[in-house]
């Protein structure tokens, strides 16, 4: 006869092998996000806007139904200040990381911030240990730095260090550790709140953050076109709704410090597409850092510890 015992151990990892394609599948829901950005008529702190705004209606019908029918891993409601403080600084941390990304971009090159900008590992992984006792191991700590290493490699013929992008470069890092803060907050707030609460609260707080720092740019805040309005439709319910729901849900059963490192899939991914859909070039050099990247995720995932296994 089977033993009962065991059951509990093999349905968490069979959550975790879910959580973790939904990982996979979110980075690369976001790793189309690039290309929506490249095609928006907008500016890009309005397109950071829309995203997030066109999105809130979407995710608040998918929170009001799952009000209806509670049961599962259902999560409380946001009842007090606090509550509503801490999903409030999810969506701060994501707009910031919004923000100062694209404000990056006019001080550097678009090389350097997105892959400064994806160096969020490196202080997911510490901030993990040091608040949430997460425990980093070795093997895991060596995936990092690979999975990091093929990122560098995959932007490297465009990535340049100079004196005269070091204002936009360290912005670059900003937006890294504005988006730690938001994996930290999310992967926190799962222990207690569903996907559709975060990522309705969240996506409201960033698009009343963004949308007046986009007027007071003066960038253009409306389409001139049908074709304007489908892509900006497209980034809030493909790469938003969809890909950052995703990774939201799996935050809540992988760690977030492994979850950081997988996400490094979405620059390879976003190299990719871009080579498919916008003719952009795609040498071995960019391959083989793609490669690397899978590598060291891998190799972080075989270091991490299995949440609920013991």
């Amino acid at each position: 006869m089977p033993d009962a015992s065991a059951f509990p151990i093999d349905h968490a990892y069979r959550t975790q092998r879910i959580a973790l394609i939904a990982l996979l599948v979110g980075a690369l829901g976001i790793a189309f996000a690039p290309i929506f950005v490249r095609l928006s008529e907008v500016g890009p702190v309005a397109t950071g806007f829309w995203r997030t705004a066109l999105a809130t209606p979407v995710l608040a019908l998918w929170m009001a139904g799952e009000s209806r029918q509670r049961g599962g891993h259902a999560s409380r409601r946001p009842s007090s200040l606090a509550d509503y403080g801490r999903l409030s600084l999810a969506g701060l941390f994501f707009a910031g990381d919004l923000a100062i990304w694209h404000s990056s971009i006019r001080y550097t090159s678009v090389a350097n911030s997105t892959l400064l900008a994806n160096f969020a590992p490196l202080f997911v992984a510490p901030a993990a240990w040091f608040l949430f006792k997460e425990r980093i191991t070795g093997r895991f700590v060596l995936g990092m730095l690979l999975a990091l290493a093929g990122a560098v490699v995959l932007m490297g013929e465009s990535f340049q260090l100079s004196a005269d992008h070091l204002f936009g470069d360290a912005l670059g890092l900003l937006t890294a550790a504005f988006y730690a803060g938001y994996i930290l907050s999310v992967g926190r707030l799962r222990s207690e709140f569903s996907t559709a609460t975060i990522m309705t609260w969240s996506g409201a707080i960033t698009a009343a953050v963004l949308l007046p720092l986009g007027l007071a740019d003066g960038e253009t805040m409306l389409p001139a076109s049908a074709a304007g309005w489908t892509v900006l439709a497209g980034l809030a319910l493909f790469s938003h709704a969809g890909g950052q729901s995703l990774i939201a849900y799996a935050l809540a059963h992988l760690p977030t410090s492994f979850s950081s490192v997988s996400l490094l899939l979405q620059p390879a991914a976003a190299a990719i597409l871009a080579w498919m859909l916008l003719d952009e070039p795609l040498g071995p050099l960019q391959a083989a850092g793609a490669a690397v990247i899978l590598a060291g995720i891998l190799l972080a995932r075989r270091g991490s510890p299995r949440r609920g296994t013991g």
